[in-house]
């Protein structure tokens, strides 16, 4: 039967099992756009390209599937770049696609004509380039390539006279899409392997320091088995949070995010780091540590950030299951000695409060402890995200939504729109800074016309709070970093969400009451008192 090329690339998102597209349309997408509606996959209108791609984001986040957004051509395409920059850093698997003017006048005509391939290329694993007479290949190429280990975005540009084309009658055939180690590869210096689990038992402070390559293999199980054999404190990066319990007696905090000192001073006293699925993208400080590592990933350790005497390559879980059985040592550290060093953490973190005043940690506190266990969050970027990185608390993966490796501003709200997309019976919250508020707001409407009834907490200060503290330390005045106020609560109303206007404790518990139940939109203005970020940071 024949069909066009949109039809076709509709049915490869359905089959590869994506629920929504997000978008902002124009003239080459409009039959993609039908074809997608005819197949069944949600459209949704971002309020500009940039949100529609960090919503692509968030729900590949979230669920762990292909995130994918649409953009048309000139504006449209260089407006996507920033949401497609920031799945690309954060390891995120995404296929973006820009419509173009049809290929016979490409190469003469200038109105809103932009080399797709030159500006995605630098900030994408590939920028292609879909035909009528390939569209099964290219389509499988991107989507194989988007969730390769290392994942991340793809970019395919489409001429306005490719979508409405006749495709080639084939059938539409999936890639593999998931991965299934059937060994380990051992990599070390010369001829002389070491042996890794002779490695490890020879060390007497081992720490794990888990990363999100250890949440896409799914090794939940088997990190905390081996946490428990070997007696090994584990601490994971911001977007790993969840990948061991954050109440289990071995977990020992998140690297690089506030009390941070407490952190690497815990890795700097261990003989041993277990590098399980650690992306050094996420590290904010550099990597100083003169101990020796043990890379357990997916990948080979091609960053060099760090240096790894002996490197096991492979299914991470397989990985550390092959290490736990053939553990034959006593258990290195007591599990009291990790409650010793989190009573250290919590008491770093709560440092520098300020009494009767609304603290970030007070907004923290009282919004987790009014959500329920399985809450959803997406946090965007600034002081704040220090603080929920530490703070917050998630039982499993995919709990906590960051952007980390590009940590880019203006995430925070789109991706808590598709996260409560993709999980609509779960409670979701966007926890953001007014900076970041203030390039997403407008998504607040999309929020109510499609019933994603979440709340978002806007940390008010009126400031871009990191850089006018560093603009402290070097004896600079607050220069482009004050943000003048705005009354939320209208703001919210008028696009059809409740607002409420919290300054205390107790004002946050009674806006939070009923968050788990939502039945609009709620946007939370948070006025706290920013001293306590001085004290972390």
């Amino acid at each position: 039967m024949s069909r066009t090329v949109a039809a076709v690339v509709a049915e490869y998102l359905a089959e590869a099992g994506v629920s929504h597209v997000f978008t902002y349309p124009g003239d080459p997408t409009v039959e993609f756009l039908e074809a997608l509606r005819l197949q069944g996959t949600e459209i949704v209108l971002g309020r500009r390209e940039g949100t529609a791609a960090f919503m692509a984001e968030g729900m590949a986040q979230a669920t762990g599937n292909l995130g994918v957004c649409v953009s048309t051509l000139g504006p449209g395409s260089t407006a996507l770049v920033n949401g497609v920059a920031a799945a690309q850093w954060d390891r995120v698997p995404m296929l973006a696609i820009s419509g173009q003017i049809e290929a016979a006048r490409e190469q003469f005509f200038t109105h809103q004509v932009v080399d797709h391939g030159r500006l995605f290329g630098p900030i994408t694993k590939w920028a292609g380039r879909l035909e009528t007479a390939a569209v099964g290949p290219t389509l499988r190429k991107a989507m194989r390539t988007a969730v390769a280990e290392r994942p991340g975005a793809v970019h395919l540009t489409v001429g306005g006279d490719v979508f409405k084309a006749q495709a080639p009658d084939e059938p539409v055939a999936l890639p593999p899409l998931e991965a299934r180690s059937l060994g380990v590869q051992v990599h070390g210096h010369g001829g002389d392997t070491p042996d890794p689990v002779a490695r490890l038992a020879r060390s007497r402070r081992p720490v794990i320091l888990a990363g999100i390559g250890a949440v896409r293999g799914e090794a939940t199980k088997e990190l905390v088995a081996l946490a428990e054999t070997v007696g090994a404190p584990v601490v994971v990066s911001p977007m790993a949070k969840g990948v061991v319990p954050e109440d289990h007696p071995y977990f020992a905090g998140v690297l690089d995010m506030a009390c941070n000192t407490v952190m690497w001073d815990l890795l700097a006293a261990s003989d041993l780091v277990v590098a399980v699925g650690f992306d050094a993208v996420e590290l904010i400080k550099p990597w100083l540590l003169a101990v020796p590592v043990l890379h357990v990933d997916a990948v080979p350790n091609t960053d060099q950030v760090y240096q790894a005497e002996v490197e096991l390559v492979g299914g991470v879980a397989d990985v550390l299951r092959w290490m736990a059985d053939e553990w034959r040592g006593e258990p290195r550290t007591d599990p009291g000695d990790v409650a010793a060093h989190r009573a250290r953490l919590r008491e770093v973190y709560y440092s520098g409060r300020v009494a009767d005043r609304l603290n970030p940690t007070d907004v923290l506190d009282v919004v987790r402890g009014a959500m329920n266990h399985d809450a959803v969050v997406a946090c965007d970027v600034g002081s704040h995200k220090l603080l929920v990185g530490q703070g917050w608390t998630t039982p499993a993966p995919r709990g906590v939504l960051m952007s980390n490796g590009l940590s880019s501003m203006g995430f925070g709200v789109p991706a808590a729109i598709a996260a409560k997309l993709a999980f609509p019976d779960r409670p979701v919250a966007g926890l953001v800074g007014d900076g970041g508020f203030a390039m997403a707001a407008t998504e607040m409407r999309l929020a109510a016309s499609v019933g994603a009834n979440l709340a978002v907490v806007v940390f008010v200060d009126e400031s871009l709070n990191r850089i006018e503290l560093k603009q402290a330390v070097a004896g600079y005045p607050s220069t482009a970093t004050r943000i003048e106020a705005t009354d939320l609560v209208k703001l919210a109303e008028s696009m059809d969400c409740d607002g409420v206007r919290v300054t205390s404790v107790a004002e946050l518990e009674r806006a939070t009451a009923g968050v788990n139940d939502l039945t609009r939109p709620l946007v939370i203005e948070a006025v706290i008192d920013p001293a306590q970020y001085e004290a972390q940071f």
